[in-house]
């Protein structure tokens, strides 16, 4: 019974004694589990499959669980290592006293289980303890109506033990590897071979310096959303190359400018930090780059989707114009194609929607040309380019303008316009087509139209008023005369009803122009004078689809960013631990020659501050460069309010700058534990 005992006991023993390594694994372990079990739960989750839009949420939980999956296994795997590297004394130890590598492993196997059954089961009991809490909250975030109860998933228990299981089986696999091919004398030296001087690397300099600069170049001069999004992924591994690079040679670099400089480096608190540092930079480097680029990522990832979260609004109200907002596209200047039957499409519009029982309180339309355009020194010119730069054009009459915005219609002469909202400086714009062109003279400029303004084009919209249907006619058979596929005008119909539409009443709406079979079911005749399509487009249903794609890309931004902040936590730690039993005996000499207390805190102040901050200055610099790619690509998503962006960064940046101080103090009191 001792023998069957035995191996399991020193395993838990080992455990309680490296409590200090074992802990932050074993919470790693707990905490990554239970926020994978949570979006599991809430992707297998059946009592919400009935909801309308829920499918966004599954689709962020699916994304999240596979990001998480494959960052976790990397985090494991980097505190596994760390764990074997300060044991090496330990295993060695066991192997000169006489226990084989075959009975080494067996404890190894022992305590992977230990360690795998408390973290998997704790991080269960804690998804299941906050499984309800969370959902709630997402809830609310994405506006649903809260479900009565929220039971335990089990394909997501299932799911939640099986992934984490194979991880920790592989990180043993590694460590049984790692013991059968080590030799037991160089286990017991341990870390105590030092390290060499390291060589100031020019050629690893100068390629930070390009990798990082060229990131920088194409995240500041991007202008275009869809070609900043084909070009993020390139720019950020180009910041992660040079990160790594400036790291690991210009911090050497400048140590030793430190070092140089006699009145800084000839100061007690400096002269140990510096030279301690120096020594095993090579190591540092590539902890302070993981820390730097973790920080990155959160901060960006959080700051984007608090962005759009909280910029939903201002899109849905801007794009969606009435409770009920139809669309229908036409080309007036076909002679086959009839009269225009705008009046027919609204009425059949109305009487559909009050046999809902559904009073109509308003209902106005109005007509507007849209064309894409590439830019040129007097104005613009229609055309599909393949290069230069691209607006998106929108015309509309002066009295269109007046029944959009309710506003007074500007009083224009023929061949003059209104600029709503800016977008370009000049006097007299020129549209230029197929061999002809029509000059337009900027008499005012107008506040800019929600409604242009806050659109999906990847294209920076202009929008121009022009003084009757004449005017507005000429511009569209000249855009109609250049594109080999013209745009055709489009009529929008707005109607609003007496109270704003719940989700019974949005029900309602779909019923009065769809129909129970999904079928269009107003009565409109099959040729309605010229208009191709028909589409209608409700505001209650806009704002739950709105909602639960920016609530699920928010949700999924925090809890990956929680995941990551775990991460950065973790390798902070662990490199305070690690260099603190380094630095251990070279404090206890010191205070011997006569190094006093505070000196020895003075010095692991600074050298602590050092390592510290110099992550997070870092990464303070890579947002402030990245800022205008965030912005580009928030712009596929219609949200050009570049202030709230703004805010929504610099709060989610000091959030970060606080939480990570409470780090700094948390692991620099750890440290100075060792080393005093």
């Amino acid at each position: 019974m001792r023998k069957k005992s035995f191996y399991p006991m020193m395993a838990l023993q080992n455990i309680i004694k490296n409590r200090r390594f074992f802990l932050p694994y074993l919470l790693t372990i707990t905490g990554t589990s239970a926020a994978f079990y949570i979006m599991c739960a809430l992707c297998t989750d059946p009592g919400a499959r009935d909801l309308e839009g829920y499918q966004y949420v599954q689709s962020m939980m699916m994304i999240g669980m596979i990001v998480a999956t494959l960052f976790t296994a990397g985090i494991l795997l980097y505190t596994n290592g760390f764990l074997m590297k300060q044991r090496k004394r330990e295993l060695g130890l066991y192997n000169i006293l006489g226990m084989g590598k075959a009975h080494i492993g067996l404890i190894l196997c022992f305590e992977s289980l230990i360690v795998g059954l408390g973290g998997i089961l704790s991080g269960l009991f804690l998804g299941l303890l906050f499984h309800r809490l969370v959902t709630l909250l997402l809830y609310r975030m994405l506006r649903f109506a809260v479900p009565f109860g929220v039971t335990a998933s089990l394909p997501a228990f299932c799911a939640t033990a099986a992934v984490f299981a194979a991880m920790i089986f592989a990180t043993l696999l590694i460590n049984l590897f790692r013991v059968q091919v080590s030799n037991p004398v160089e286990l017991l030296r341990g870390g105590n071979v030092g390290e060499r001087e390291p060589k100031t690397r020019w050629l690893l300099t100068i390629l930070g310096v390009v990798t990082l600069g060229a990131g920088y170049y194409i995240a500041v001069t991007v202008q275009d959303p869809a070609l900043a999004l084909a070009l993020y992924f390139m720019a950020v591994i180009l910041v992660i190359i040079g990160t790594f690079c400036l790291f690991t040679a210009v911090s050497i670099f400048v140590l030793k400018a430190l070092r140089k400089n006699k009145r800084f480096y000839y100061q007690t608190r400096h002269f140990i930090g510096v030279s301690g540092m120096l020594y095993r930079m090579k190591r540092n480097a590539v902890g302070l780059a993981n820390i730097c680029i973790l920080s990155t990522m959160v901060m960006v990832m959080v700051s984007g989707t608090l962005s759009l979260y909280l910029g939903t609004g201002e899109i849905i109200d801007a794009q969606m114009v009435a409770d009920v907002n139809l669309e229908a596209r036409c080309n007036p200047l076909d002679p086959d194609q009839g009269e225009l039957t705008s009046d027919l499409i609204l009425s059949e519009s109305i009487r559909a929607i009050e046999a809902q029982g559904l009073p109509v309180a308003a209902s106005r339309h109005f007509r507007y040309a849209y064309a894409v355009a590439t830019c040129k020194e007097d104005g613009f010119l229609f055309s599909h380019p393949d290069r230069g730069e691209r607006r998106a054009l929108y015309f509309l009459t002066a009295s269109d303008y007046a029944v959009l915005t309710g506003n007074t219609a500007p009083a224009l002469a023929s061949g003059e316009a209104a600029l709503c909202g800016g977008g370009t400086d000049l006097d007299t714009v020129v549209l230029h087509g197929s061999g002809s062109a029509i000059p337009l003279r900027i008499a005012e400029r107008l506040e800019r139209i929600p409604l242009f303004d806050v659109t999906s084009d990847i294209e920076i919209p202009l929008c121009f008023v022009v003084s009757d249907d004449a005017a507005l006619m000429e511009i569209y058979a000249l855009q109609r005369s250049t594109f080999a596929r013209p745009y055709n005008l489009r009529w929008i119909g707005l109607i609003d009803l007496v109270e704003s539409p719940g989700d019974q009443e949005a029900e309602l709406l779909e019923d009065a122009f769809w129909g129970r079979q999904g079928i269009f079911s107003i009565e409109i005749p099959e040729d309605f004078g010229g208009y191709e399509s028909l589409g209608v487009s409700l505001k209650a249903r806009a704002e739950r689809d709105g909602y639960a794609m920016a609530g699920g890309f928010l949700f999924l931004g925090i809890v990956l960013g929680v995941i990551f902040l775990m991460a950065t936590v973790l390798i902070i730690y662990y490199k305070q631990i690690s260099e603190g039993y380094e630095d251990r005996e070279r404090f206890e000499i010191m205070q011997k020659v006569g190094l006093t207390k505070a000196e020895v805190k003075a010095s692991i102040r600074s050298q602590v501050l050092m390592v510290f901050f110099l992550p997070i200055a870092v990464a303070a610099v890579h947002i402030l460069f990245d800022f205008n790619m965030v912005v580009k690509l928030l712009q596929l998503f219609a949200l050009r309010n570049v202030p709230l962006t703004a805010m929504c960064t610099l709060d989610t940046v000091l959030v970060f700058f606080i939480v990570y101080g409470v780090v700094y103090l948390l692991t620099a009191r750890t440290y100075y534990k060792i080393v005093s």
